[in-house]
């Protein structure tokens, strides 16, 4: 199954041309950076309101573009009620830059935990994972996606998972505000309240 975007031609252009221009524009405004993170927090809203502040973040993994293979996407849910974190059974997710594979392997092992489960529901309407995949495809070469939704959870549970990639170089973590290599769970406390993801607009 691959998931189909949901927000094209609203939230960002469905045109593939009109979207590289925009994004390569976002992404020339912002001044070389020479430090690279391996986690990243971005804002969910459309390109208009939010899409200079995501390429600031955006254009620090640049340098890293053939390092980084595997991206663990984080996002609030805004259309349905999930209680802990939800994963996708689809094989990829599509944009119109093209389709982006999912590590379903990596994401099958996440399903051990008691409050992580499949829910595609939760991801087929959802902007705030969307927004971001085409500024990674612009950002990156080849590399594979872990989509996660969070709901109704504890910031302890975000951090189990990502410790599970923690101190991984190939691996990227929409997390970290900057480069401070501070540990996981004190990373998830900095950013998430008791109610789930903290809104970063």
């Amino acid at each position: 199954m691959i998931r189909q975007p949901a927000v094209a031609g609203s939230f960002y252009p469905d045109n593939p041309k009109q979207l590289k221009s925009i994004i390569s524009a976002y992404l020339q405004q912002v001044p070389p950076v020479d430090k690279v993170p391996l986690a990243i927090i971005v804002p969910h809203a459309g390109y208009i309101y939010s899409g200079e502040i995501a390429a600031s973040a955006y254009a620090r993994l640049q340098s890293r573009r053939n390092v980084i293979k595997r991206v663990v996407l984080l996002g609030p849910s805004h259309r349905v009620r999930v209680t802990g974190l939800a994963l996708s059974s689809a094989t990829a997710f599509k944009t119109p830059l093209g389709e982006i594979p999912l590590d379903t392997e990596a994401i099958s092992s996440l399903d051990s935990y008691d409050f992580i489960h499949y829910l595609d529901q939760a991801h087929e309407l959802e902007h705030s994972l969307e927004v971001q995949l085409p500024f990674l495809q612009t950002t990156l070469d080849s590399f594979q996606l872990i989509p996660v939704v969070a709901g109704e959870c504890q910031p302890e549970q975000i951090s189990q998972v990502l410790e599970l990639f923690y101190g991984l170089n190939d691996t990227l973590r929409e997390m970290e505000r900057n480069n401070h290599p501070e540990q996981p769970g004190e990373m998830v406390k900095n950013h998430f309240s008791n109610d789930g993801i903290r809104s970063t607009n």
